[in-house]
């Protein structure tokens, strides 16, 4: 028997959303996070625990922590935090990723421009775009290889270059609905990172395909290693109540962060998100068709969880931009992963969830739209 899809009664998350929770009310752990965070969280406690951990390690080595960044909002935030606020010295490191905007390519320069150390990376082209391609045919993961890069290889750059403490930004799963099993941890392992972050696909698309040399940049350190090297990998959103408007505007202040072109649409409403590269585009879609909600809906749960959207804002919202396809993009897909049109259109109808859409005029469109 199919289960009942319904939406979180307080925002607008799905219930076909992979790992989320409801309480009996309905209502999704993020929003209940959103809600424990203002009354339940003792911030101080852990603005104390911060500061102990970073007192230990700043200025053990030549640099007292990584930062992996993207030049975008949310790593340019956590950088200036770590730097100006609680005077460390980050090695910040971004893994390129394929079809960049040239946008992506400004906000990273003027990142590196603000006065920080950047080490950029670019994995094998010709591994990424086989890792990628297998992630979109496979798994309806178009950015399986970029991913998989940018959870694997920065610990093993820490433990290469023994820098210990690794900050990523937000714990999405505990921000934006999914697992809470971490939303009171400071930190997790690889094994969170390879259930969570690759969706479990990590020995399945990689191990029977590649040499080992050829994912030397897309496989983890060993657990051993990663203890013998102390290496901790962090959410910044632990230490504090995460607030991704308050992140851009930071990165508009002190980052010259520069915004998407306005005149080209993206699934949403937001500007400030996600301007890395057009192969984001397509893993949105691929999430609306797999699970009937796309960046907008996302977009508007964190804007409600805050209190600058209301719900019926957000469903109007949600009805002109979610089902967004990114077509202006799709002669790049087709040329990057070696396919066709019809081959694409043939992937989208293969992941597209038959219970929730229905093929009208050639788009996959909502049966009825579920508030």
């Amino acid at each position: 028997m199919e289960k009942e899809v319904f939406r979180c009664k307080s925002c607008l998350n799905l219930s076909t959303r992979p790992r989320i929770e409801f309480n009996d009310k309905q209502v999704c752990n993020a929003c209940l996070w959103a809600e424990e965070k203002k009354h339940k969280v003792d911030w101080q406690l852990r603005q104390t625990e911060l500061e102990h951990l970073l007192d230990k390690y700043r200025g053990r080595s030549e640099f007292d922590c990584i930062v992996p960044v993207s030049g975008g909002k949310d790593s340019s935030y956590v950088s200036y935090m770590v730097k100006h606020v609680y005077k460390m010295n980050p090695l910040c490191i971004t893994i390129n990723p394929p079809l960049q905007f040239e946008v992506g390519k400004k906000n990273l320069e003027n990142f590196s421009n603000a006065g920080y150390n950047l080490m950029a990376i670019t994995p094998d082209p010709h591994i990424m775009q086989r890792i990628n391609k297998i992630g979109l045919i496979e798994y309806g993961i178009p950015m399986l290889g970029w991913q998989t890069a940018v959870q694997t290889y920065i610990p093993k750059l820490a433990v290469q270059l023994n820098i210990p403490l690794i900050f990523y930004g937000e714990d999405g799963e505990v921000e934006y609905g999914g697992t809470s099993e971490s939303k009171n941890r400071m930190s997790y392992t690889i094994e969170y990172s390879k259930n969570i972050y690759l969706n479990g696909t990590f020995h399945k698309a990689l191990n029977e395909c590649f040499t080992p040399q050829e994912l030397g940049m897309f496989s983890y350190p060993t657990e051993e290693q990663i203890l013998k090297n102390n290496v901790i990998m962090l959410h910044w959103s632990y230490f504090e109540n995460w607030n991704s408007e308050h992140n851009y505007q930071i990165a508009k202040e002190h980052f010259n962060l520069a915004d998407r072109d306005t005149n080209l649409d993206s699934g949403s409403y937001t500007k400030g998100g996600q301007n890395d590269t057009c192969l984001y585009d397509l893993h949105v879609y691929l999430m609306f068709l797999k699970f009937g909600f796309g960046r907008a809906c996302q977009d508007a749960g964190i804007d409600i969880r805050r209190g600058a959207l209301s719900r019926e804002e957000g469903i109007e919202l949600v009805k002109k931009y979610d089902d967004w396809r990114p077509d202006p993009y799709f002669e790049q897909y087709c040329e990057y992963y070696q396919i066709t049109r019809g081959e694409l259109e043939d992937i989208f109808d293969k992941f597209a969830n038959k219970n929730l859409l229905h093929k009208v005029d050639g788009k996959w469109i909502h049966k009825k739209y579920i508030f």
